[in-house]
């Protein structure tokens, strides 16, 4: 019994340390990816088992700890300023339901994160054509998301640059939108926020 609570102690720090690697990965060293940076944390560390590794939700709140004890000045400014772009971006996307996710919304900002929105469109073309008409230069991406039942899509998406931050759109379909897509952190339905609900937050943020 006591040896089974060794090894229980034993892979718990292990995670912990996995997780404050790859915290410190992603606050520094321009990585947005949780899989990366677990797998570059594991190398740094020389572990080689693949056994008692932390989950995303671990890392997030690693990463959580890490801005607010070592970059909490910084991180205000970065998550005020995220949010001020993302809401110009989202009145000007407001045809197409633009919606905030991801680390903006949840506040674990670090210098390269970027603001994700999901749009509501009949064809991404149409997404691209407000991109076109207003003159804006983007890329084409795609992203992999995950619904209840372990069910996959790749969802079509446009890159830009505003104000020297990224800004990815992730284009649904109305019938799409309306099932919300599991979180990549959690595994929980994901967090949408809309124009209103963003503008709260911002309301709500202190003085920069």
């Amino acid at each position: 019994m006591a040896r089974s609570a060794t090894h229980r102690k034993a892979g718990n720090s292990q995670r912990s340390h996995i997780a404050a690697e790859a915290a410190r990965i992603l606050a520094n060293d321009g990585i947005n990816d949780y899989q990366l940076a677990k797998q570059k944390a594991i190398a740094r560390l020389g572990i080689s088992s693949q056994k008692n590794l932390p989950g995303n939700s671990e890392i997030e709140l690693a990463l959580h700890e890490h801005l607010q004890i070592f970059q909490l000045a910084s991180l205000s400014r970065r998550v005020a300023t995220r949010r001020q772009v993302a809401l110009k971006a989202m009145k000007f996307f407001s045809g197409f339901e633009a919606k905030l996710v991801g680390a903006v919304l949840r506040g674990t900002v670090t210098e390269s994160s970027e603001i994700q929105l999901h749009l509501v469109a009949d064809t991404p073309e149409q997404v691209a054509g407000h991109l076109i008409e207003n003159d804006i230069p983007y890329e084409i991406c795609s992203r992999r998301i995950r619904y209840g039942s372990n069910r996959y899509e790749e969802l079509p998406g446009y890159r830009f640059t505003a104000e020297n931050v990224f800004i990815e759109l992730l284009v649904f379909t109305p019938a799409g939108f309306r099932e919300k897509p599991l979180s990549p952190i959690d595994g929980k339905a994901m967090n949408r926020a809309s124009v209103r609900e963003l503008e709260r937050l911002l309301e709500a943020e202190p003085a920069q």
